[in-house]
């Protein structure tokens, strides 16, 4: 590497010291911890909801076991997941697939989500398609199995980054374990 191309790299590090961490990938591991921590609250059965309550309550939301998943590439207004995405989707297969294998009462929520550009109705349609292409490749390449996963999109009402331009960190996936809330 020449040194003027150092600098560069240099430069766009310095300039935006979190963008090479935040779309690295989490391991297995890493999404089987988050998934799995103590949602700090015990829900007795009786208090649980149903899950499209569940998806209507923010409170109930935040409480969940999570992990935002932004290393997925979702173009511009985009639900298809490309192939180049596969080994990453891989590594939330086989963390959901662990889990699982020791709680069959598992499920997952996965929610999609847009950034602010174009309309809420348009936002909230594609945030569903990314929700459901997610879905659709854990089930169909990583034999998760349907019954544990549910699907919701949000569209632009969750912005990790509030800003009304297009941010790439804003489109995205969050996986939440839910069954502790859900009857």
């Amino acid at each position: 590497m020449n040194r003027r191309a150092f600098l560069l790299a240099l430069a766009a590090t310095a300039a935006a010291p979190g963008l090479a961490l935040a779309q690295q990938m989490p391991s297995a591991d890493a999404i089987m911890r988050r998934l799995e921590a103590p949602s700090g609250r015990n829900v007795a059965p009786r208090d649980r909801v149903d899950i499209r309550e569940f998806k209507r309550r923010p409170d109930l939301r935040r409480m969940a076991p999570s992990i935002d998943i932004q290393s997925i590439n979702f173009a511009f207004g985009s639900a298809d997941i490309p192939r180049s995405e596969y080994g990453k989707i891989r590594e939330i297969g086989t963390a959901l697939e662990r889990i699982l294998s020791r709680r069959r009462s598992a499920v997952f929520l996965i929610e999609g989500h847009t950034d602010a550009v174009g309309s809420d109705a348009s936002n909230l349609a594609l945030s569903e398609a990314r929700a459901a292409a997610m879905k659709r490749v854990l089930v169909r390449d990583f034999r998760i199995p349907p019954r544990a996963l549910d699907t919701v999109g949000y569209g632009e009402r969750y912005l990790l980054v509030n800003t009304q331009r297009e941010e790439w960190r804003n489109r995205r996936v969050t996986i939440r374990r839910i069954d502790e809330f859900v009857r």
